[in-house]
């Protein structure tokens, strides 16, 4: 039986170590990626009891919503998975923008529901902040489906610290997710002491900075075509390779608690106190397995000032 945290400021309980969902039907953004591999991904997530799903509109966009209501359909196992997906992307004549507004945000909650294949989504989250939408009404419109029982909990991502101030005037904001990692830690000084003071939970995604931070890479790997990785500023030049040169100190610490570097990253942000839950993602079934081991990583003080060291 996997041990099980709450989310603050919610009745969300899971597993610490959930999962990032935008590769099962993500060929947008990996184009290796097929359904049946995420099909894979997602039954090897029942079976380690990662019970928290991360999921969104644009990943597919929506197949990753519709794969895992199939599967979830399927094995009728809804009921031990607490999902989470967003919304904000909205495309008229081809051209992508963003939308908070909350007759949008009620409709995308109402599509998101038919692609689940549910009657609830645990956590709903406005993707990206538009310009003009005040985020108190974007949220109240999410206040209104919570408490018609549609979602059970809100969050927002991406907002800046002044957006998730006023999005949270009535105290309704649950969870924050927002990118940090080891190589990109500048909230530490805006949003993470706002969520702390709030009892926002904190979400990070990219924690392994798109497989960087995992150990796997080295000087020769190269990316297929349309790759997401190979937009990214860390994936290039001597960056990248200043980067893999700290990996390589992590790899000693790694093997000196017999764990994967994976693993030891991905266990430094569970000792944050800001972090309840984290949501790695995977490409691979057997991925998830070496994945569900973080949550029972012990860290010193020492251990983790010393790898922050490594990435200060």
């Amino acid at each position: 039986m996997s041990r099980k945290v709450a989310i603050r400021s919610t009745d969300l309980m899971v597993n610490p170590v959930g999962l990032g969902t935008n590769a099962v039907g993500g060929q947008k953004y990996y184009p290796h990626m097929t359904d049946d591999a995420g099909r894979k991904i997602l039954h090897a997530a029942l079976e380690e009891g990662i019970d928290f799903w991360d999921t969104a509109y644009t990943y597919g966009p929506k197949r990753s919503e519709e794969i895992i209501g199939e599967v979830l359909e399927e094995t009728g196992r809804r009921q031990d998975v607490v999902l989470a997906s967003k919304a904000a992307h909205e495309t008229i004549d081809g051209k992508t923008t963003f939308n908070n507004s909350p007759s949008f945000l009620k409709q995308a909650v109402e599509d998101s529901l038919k692609r689940l294949r549910t009657d609830y989504i645990d956590l709903f989250y406005i993707h990206f902040p538009d310009e003009v939408t005040p985020k108190y009404e974007a949220i109240g419109a999410l206040k209104e489906l919570k408490d018609e029982g549609k979602i059970r909990a809100i969050g927002v991502s991406n907002f800046s610290l002044q957006q998730l101030e006023e999005a949270n005037q009535e105290g309704y904001v649950n969870v924050y997710q927002g990118k940090y990692n080891l190589l990109d830690r500048s909230i530490e000084q805006s949003i993470l002491p706002y969520t702390l003071e709030h009892d926002i939970s904190f979400v990070p995604y990219f924690p392994l900075a798109s497989g960087l931070l995992a150990g796997k890479y080295d000087e020769s790997t190269s990316f297929a075509e349309g790759d997401l990785r190979l937009k990214q500023a860390d994936f290039q030049g001597e960056r990248f390779k200043a980067i893999l040169r700290k990996v390589e100190q992590l790899r000693d610490i790694a093997v000196e608690k017999e764990v994967e570097v994976a693993q030891l990253v991905l266990a430094i942000y569970l000792h944050h106190k800001a972090i309840d839950v984290i949501i790695p993602g995977a490409k691979k079934a057997e991925q998830i397995t070496h994945n569900a081991r973080t949550a029972t990583i012990k860290l010193s003080k020492d251990e983790i000032n010393k790898i922050y060291d490594i990435f200060s």
